[in-house]
């Protein structure tokens, strides 16, 4: 009877075993799916930039009725009736209002990073993770002369590559915690602008906020990200924006991993970028 127990026992034990390591592997050995292919920005969709052109006036000639003239002897044949032009002076025409011109900027992926940071315990002590990288994509659109116009267009970041210096860490976050195999791309969708001044001349630095939707795996909360952008050059943007954002509110769960604990609910997003202008 007791070598049956001990059977049963070493059964149910090797049976969990396998459980166990096929977990490990599933979650944490198992080689998440590469980028499908290079991140590129969604084109914003902006108003004509150009007015108009208004031709210039002309004199328009106008046809006036033959003047009365006394009947003519009957042996003469009658002249025909001339049309005399004249000139009409051009009416006034108000000059078209000047549209503003966006200049659309671009970021650059050679020059930017997105990151994450999030504390946690590691083997009994307390440790800075951070993920980074450079797979970012968005469009932003400026007057300098008239930030009133300013859009910015969708940010995408590829999930796949964000990596932390810990491949176990790497390969736990793209497997299970982002599921980066179905959800590729971690997306921040902009609603509004808040805070910019009239203008900013080129070489100075303005902080603002941009609200938007932003969207991990399937869940999508508001967020606010504080920014503070620099016009180093009419044809250059450099700048950062951060928030900070709930795991909870992504249903961001940590697996149970050996020398792994309290990881912090709260996470930092910021983005260091650097935007060019494009051609139309």
């Amino acid at each position: 009877m007791n070598s049956n127990r001990t059977l049963i026992g070493g059964l149910i034990l090797a049976g969990i075993g396998v459980i166990v390591i096929g977990a490990i592997w599933y979650f944490v050995l198992r080689a998440p799916e590469e980028a499908s292919e290079p991140i590129a920005a969604i084109p914003l969709e902006l108003p004509t930039n150009t007015a108009t052109a208004v031709p210039e006036p002309t004199a328009t000639a106008v046809a006036l009725p033959p003047t009365n003239t006394p009947e003519p002897d009957a042996t003469e044949a009658p002249p025909e009736p001339t049309a005399t032009a004249t000139a009409v002076p051009p009416t006034d025409t108000p000059e078209p209002a000047a549209a503003s011109v966006l200049q659309v900027y671009e970021i650059s992926q050679d020059e930017s990073e997105v990151s994450f940071t999030l504390q946690e315990d590691l083997r009994g002590i307390r440790t800075t993770v951070v993920g980074l990288s450079n797979q970012v994509a968005g469009q932003i659109a400026v007057n300098l002369n008239d930030l009133s116009t300013t859009q910015v267009g969708i940010i995408q970041v590829n999930a796949r590559t964000l990596l932390t210096d810990n491949n176990f860490r790497n390969n736990a976050i793209r497997n299970q915690i982002l599921d980066t195999n179905q959800y590729e791309f971690i997306t921040f969708t902009p609603t509004a602008i808040n805070g910019l001044p009239d203008s900013v001349p080129v070489g100075e630095t303005v902080s603002f906020e941009i609200v938007g939707d932003l969207t991990i795996r399937d869940i999508t909360n508001e967020v606010v990200f504080t920014v503070t952008v620099t016009a180093v050059s009419e044809d250059r943007l450099e700048g950062t924006a951060s928030t900070q954002v709930l795991r909870g509110d992504y249903n961001l769960v940590i697996p149970q991993v050996q020398g792994v604990a309290n990881v912090t609910d709260e996470v930092l997003l910021e983005i260091t970028l650097v935007a060019n202008a494009i051609q139309p």
